[in-house]
């Protein structure tokens, strides 16, 4: 007998006895093995039910509900916007409690935070803003630089860099300009021009063109001098 079909036989022989064990493997274990696989069919099935019959048709609610807040809010009815009207609209922080679960709530609670800090409620707009999580790139920022924007009314200028800075990061062009500039200010009021004229620095090599960028040579020779 060759060689090569020896070989052949020893694989074949080798197959023939790893199918046998799984079989073996099976029939001991089959009781469990049915239990694991309806296990994972009841937690898809209730994974599927709970988004269509539930999550989907309270989205679509919250959706139709933030529409009249948004309404409320274009006319600065903050309060409005934020407690409902009695009526049909619960208001935001309603939308938030009652749709916690749903996409809509998570912009409800920027929206809320941005009615308490025009009702001049700092802390509670920076809590509900960061509670937003907002993901989108436009928005985002806007929201970073907000809570900045209440922590400079409370006068936590150290907190408030932070969050300029983090705002500018996104790179997006009308609103990170705004935002270094902003940055850089409160770095000047900490007295920290060092790190001021870097933020100065940076804006004009980045954003030369945005109306900040285009004003920013007095504010670097403003840092430099304080350096």
């Amino acid at each position: 007998m060759s060689t090569s079909n020896q070989e052949g036989k020893d694989e074949l022989q080798q197959v023939n006895e790893a199918l046998s064990r799984s079989e073996q493997f099976i029939e001991k274990n089959q009781k469990n093995l049915l239990i694991a696989l309806a296990v994972i069919v009841v937690v898809v099935g209730g994974i599927i039910y709970f988004r269509h019959s539930y999550l989907v048709p309270r989205e679509k609610t919250a959706q139709e509900m933030i529409y009249i807040g948004e309404q409320y809010f274009a006319m600065d009815s903050f309060q409005l916007a934020l407690n409902g009207d009695g009526a049909e609209y619960i208001g935001f922080e309603g939308i938030i409690d009652d749709y916690s679960v749903t996409k809509t709530a998570k912009l409800a609670a920027a929206y809320a935070g941005l009615c308490y800090k025009n009702m001049g409620n700092f802390e509670k707009a920076a809590d509900y803003l960061g509670r937003s999580n907002a993901g989108d790139i436009m928005v985002s920022p806007a929201i970073k630089g907000a809570i900045g924007d209440c922590y400079v009314e409370m006068g936590d200028l150290n907190k408030a860099v932070g969050y300029f800075e983090k705002a500018a990061e996104a790179k997006n062009e009308l609103l990170a300009p705004i935002y270094l500039m902003k940055a850089g200010r409160a770095y000047e009021a900490l007295e920290k021009w060092g790190k001021a004229l870097k933020i100065y620095e940076q804006l004009k090599e980045r954003y030369p063109l945005s109306q900040e960028g285009m004003d920013i040579d007095r504010f670097i020779e403003r840092a430099k001098a304080k350096k």
